[in-house]
């Protein structure tokens, strides 16, 4: 072990959303010793969320910051340890065991690392948009579509996740609207064809060349009205900074009490570059998956993947916390028949202290 490793540990786990202090419950209770690195989202995308409701265990709901700081405690009472600090770069040794380097210089090794990153939900980056974020603003409709029941609702987007999310608003919204900058989505034709099915019924309406602007509202009360600019060519954010053009968006208010973003993910993995893992086209690690053992495994010996940096499909938080948990025990498993084969690394420290014994 160089100088610049502050220790080695038996289990290093990227991130603290529910899907990482699930496995690093787990991973504790099997005497792993794990380390949660919190990256630069502490909490994950619950963190986001005033209330949630469909987590099992909760009747009357719980708020997200508080599950994970309840399952955060729970970790650290069977032994994990959490700590500040963002992954910059993830390498695996000669030796078998893995390089992890933060963002402030830090340097730690691990015999194995589950990587529970996530996947960061895109915005847009108006005006009320952090200020609202969890108040009325969502990126997620299947967490939060029921708390607005009866409002009328804003979907952002024009892809599949678009489509989706608003044909599962319209159980609870009075009119879904979706709000796309073009004028043809670009979801696949059978969303397309759910969406304008209900488009027909009077559930959906289609803001097309149509763009956010604003978002109006307060904590206390919520989403307000928006801002939407239009522009019959479409973008009009561009045509609207564009002086030529400016004259020509028209520019209005809207009344909605809920606004969902569904433009996408952007999973965290760019720290495991070094480790020639594979990803999708869209940057989400690629496990071994099935029905049996294992399917948390990647293509890198030692590394397993959870949550949402792999499932780009269900990305909620009970399926979440159930990766966590497979991905504890299959590394459990690895660093198990490592560690009966001797194959566990071994610090200077350690072996000094090994031929001493003998």
């Amino acid at each position: 072990m160089t100088d610049d490793v502050v220790e080695h540990r038996r289990l290093i786990i990227a991130g603290t959303g529910i899907s990482g202090l699930s496995a690093a419950i787990y991973a504790a209770r099997s005497n792993n010793d794990p380390l949660l690195v919190e990256g630069d989202e502490p909490g994950g995308q619950l963190t986001l969320t005033s209330e949630v409701e469909n987590y099992p265990g909760f009747p009357e709901g719980i708020s997200g910051p508080g599950l994970i700081n309840d399952m955060k405690e729970q970790a650290t009472k069977f032994g994990a340890e959490a700590r500040n600090g963002v992954i910059e770069d993830v390498s695996k040794e000669p030796a078998g065991h893995f390089r992890v380097a933060l963002s402030d210089g830090d340097v730690y090794t691990a015999d194995a690392v589950i990587v529970a990153s996530g996947a960061s939900a895109r915005t847009l980056g108006v005006p009320g948009e952090d200020e609202l974020m969890g108040y009325g603003l969502s990126t997620c409709a299947t967490c939060d579509g029921a708390f607005f029941r009866d409002e009328d609702m804003l979907v952002v987007g024009g892809g599949d996740a678009a489509m989706e999310e608003a044909n599962f608003l319209t159980k609870f919204a009075d009119t879904v609207y979706v709000a796309h900058r073009r004028e043809e989505f670009r979801a696949e034709d059978v969303w397309i064809e759910r969406v304008e099915e209900k488009v027909e019924d009077g559930e959906i309406e289609l803001l097309l060349n149509t763009e956010l602007t604003e978002i109006h509202g307060n904590k206390e009360d919520g989403v307000d009205h928006v801002t939407l600019v239009e522009h019959p060519d479409g973008h009009p954010k561009e045509k609207l900074d564009d002086p030529a053009t400016a004259d020509e968006v028209d520019e209005y208010d809207f009344d909605v009490g809920a606004v969902f973003y569904a433009i996408g993910h952007t999973p965290n993995t760019d720290f495991l570059e070094g480790t020639g893992i594979e990803t999708d086209d869209d940057g989400y690690l690629v496990a071994e998956g099935g029905r049996g053992g294992g399917q948390t495994k990647t293509g890198v010996e030692g590394l397993f993947g959870a949550g949402d940096v792999v499932d780009f499909h269900y990305q909620q938080a009970a399926t979440a916390s159930g990766m966590g948990v497979k991905a504890a025990l299959d590394a459990d498993e690895y660093l198990s028949e490592r560690e009966r084969a001797g194959e566990l690394y071994e610090t200077e420290a350690e072996a000094d202290a090994a031929t001493a014994d003998d």
